[in-house]
C-alpha cells in the first residue's frame, strides 16, 4: 500500500491506495481519487483498492466514508451488483469427459443455461415471482413520490432471475482440489441505473440551488441523507439492493437445477451443493468507522469484516477466490471485487480479436455460451488485471479459502 498526503498534493485527506506505487494507477483514475479526496464530508481518508481503475465520478474499486450525506454515483448505475457462489459436491474429473447428444455434459449444461436464463437486453416475456417487488407493492407510499420511477417496480418482475451483459456472467468453475463449483456475477438490472440517473440529477439541481463547493464536472453530487431527496434515494437503493440479491439467487436456483438435473441423468451420481455466498460491491451502508457514523460508499469493492466470507471474480478463463475478510480498518474492511479492467471495452475490441479469444477459451477446455461472439473480446482475461496480482496486493485485507478456474462461462 502507498498513501499520497494531502499537503503535497493539495488534498483534504489522504488517499490510501493498495497498490505498490502511483504508476501502477491511470492517470485518470487519480484524477478522480484527487476530487473525492477535496470533498468537504470525506472521513479520514480515500481508499483504493488494487482493482482501481476510471468510473463515474468516482474509481471502481474505490471506498469512501462519508458523514452525513450519499453520493448516488458513488455508489454506481448498478446498484447491488455483486457475486453468488456455490460449492457443488462432484469432482469435474468424474464428467468432464461424458458425452451427450449436444457434445460433453459441461457443453450441454452452458446451452441450457443460456436457453433458461435471458441474457443481454433480453428479459422473461411472463411475470415471474418476486417477493422483493411484492413488498414494494406493499410499502408503494414510500415510493409514489418519485412517480417516474414507479413503473420501474412493475417492469422488474420481468427481469427478476436473468443476467444482464457487460462483465456479468455464469461460470461453472473447479477448485484446486477438483471440485466443481457455480459463480455468477450480476446485479439490479435496468433498476439500478434508472434510480441512479434520476437521484443524480436530483443532487445536480439541489447542489447548484445550495451553491455547493462540490464542482459539478466533478460528477459527484450529493444528497444529505436527512433531506427528503436522500432519504427517497436511501429507499430506492435499498430496493435495488434487495433485487440485485434476489434476482442473483434466481439464477443459481435454475442452474443449480439444471446442473443436478443433467448430472444424475449422464453420470448416475447423485448432487448436492454446499452454502451459498451472496454478497453486494455497489452500495452504499451506514457503518461506525473511527467512532463516527457514516455512511461507506463501496463502489467495485466488497465488504469484509474479520470471518466474513466474500467472492472475488476474476476474468472468463482465469482465475477467481472465495475469500474470508480480515477486518483491515484502513480499508474500511473493505477489498477488491475483481480483477479490474486493464484496458477498457473499446481497448480490448482494438486490441484483441474474437478468433484470438476463442483460441484462448479452446486451449484451456473452457466452453463458451454466447448468442453474439462478435464482442467477445471486451471480456476477455486479456482486457484485465491478473487477479493474482490483485489478491498480493490485498493480503492484509483477506485470505484466500479457494482458488477457482473457469470450466464453462455464459456471457451476454
Amino acid at each position: 500500500m502507498f498513501v499520497m498526503d494531502q499537503k503535497s498534493n493539495d488534498l483534504r485527506v489522504p488517499i490510501k491506495v493498495w497498490l505498490e506505487s502511483k504508476e501502477q494507477v491511470e492517470e485518470s483514475c487519480l484524477e478522480q481519487a484527487f476530487h473525492l479526496a477535496r470533498l468537504p464530508f470525506v472521513h479520514k481518508w480515500v481508499s483504493l483498492m488494487p482493482d482501481t481503475h476510471t468510473g463515474m465520478g468516482m474509481p471502481i474499486g474505490g471506498v469512501i466514508a462519508a458523514d452525513g450525506v450519499i453520493i448516488p454515483n458513488a455508489v454506481g448505475v448498478d446498484i447491488g451488483c455483486g457475486m453468488i457462489f456455490v460449492p457443488v459436491h462432484v469432482k469435474l474429473d468424474d464428467i468432464k469427459d461424458i458425452k451427450t447428444g449436444n457434445g460433453s455434459l459441461i457443453q450441454l449444461i452452458i446451452g441450457d443455461i443460456l436457453r433458461n436464463i435471458p441474457v443481454g437486453y433480453n428479459s422473461y416475456k411472463e411475470k415471474q415471482a418476486s417477493e422483493v417487488l411484492d413488498r414494494a407493492n406493499c410499502s408503494m407510499e414510500k415510493y409514489t413520490p418519485d412517480e417516474a420511477l414507479v413503473p420501474l417496480i412493475e417492469d422488474g418482475y420481468y427481469q427478476v432471475g436473468t443476467l444482464g451483459g457487460g462483465n456479468h456472467f455464469i461460470e461453472l468453475q473447479v477448485d484446486e482440489e477438483g471440485y466443481l463449483g457455480i459463480m455468477i456475477h450480476s446485479g439490479s438490472r435496468h433498476l439500478g441505473k434508472e434510480i441512479c440517473d434520476y437521484f443524480h440529477k436530483k443532487a445536480l439541481a439541489l447542489n447548484e440551488k445550495w451553491y455547493s463547493q462540490v464542482p459539478s464536472e466533478y460528477r459527484l453530487a450529493f444528497l444529505p441523507v436527512d433531506t427528503f431527496e436522500g432519504k427517497q434515494y436511501i429507499h430506492w437503493m435499498n430496493l435495488a439492493l434487495d433485487y440485485a440479491y434476489e434476482n442473483r439467487q434466481r439464477m443459481m436456483d435454475k442452474t443449480m437445477e439444471l446442473v443436478k438435473k443433467h448430472i444424475e441423468k449422464y453420470a448416475g451420481m447423485e448432487v448436492s451443493f454446499g452454502e451459498v455466498i451472496n454478497c453486494h460491491h455497489n452500495y452504499a451502508a451506514l457503518e461506525n468507522h473511527y467512532g463516527k457514523n457514516v455512511w461507506v460508499h463501496r463502489k467495485g469493492a466488497t465488504r469484509v469484516r474479520e470471518g466474513e466470507i466474500a467472492v472475488i471474480p476474476g476474468a472468463m478463463g482465469s482465475y477467481s477466490y472465495v475469500v474470508e475478510g480480515l477486518g483491515n480498518k484502513e480499508s474500511f474492511c473493505s477489498s477488491s471485487h475483481g480483477a479490474g479492467r486493464a484496458y477498457s471495452r473499446k481497448g480490448a475490441m482494438e486490441h484483441f480479436s474474437v478468433e484470438q479469444v476463442i483460441l484462448d477459451l479452446r486451449e484451456q477446455d473452457v466452453v463458451l455460451g454466447k448468442h453474439k461472439k462478435n464482442d467477445v473480446p471486451e471480456e476477455c482475461r486479456f482486457a484485465y488485471k491478473d487477479i493474482d496480482m490483485v489478491m498480493e496486493n490485498q493480503k492484509d485485507l483477506v485470505k484466500p479459502l479457494k482458488k477457482l478456474k473457469t470450466v464453462g462461462v455464459v456471457k451476454g
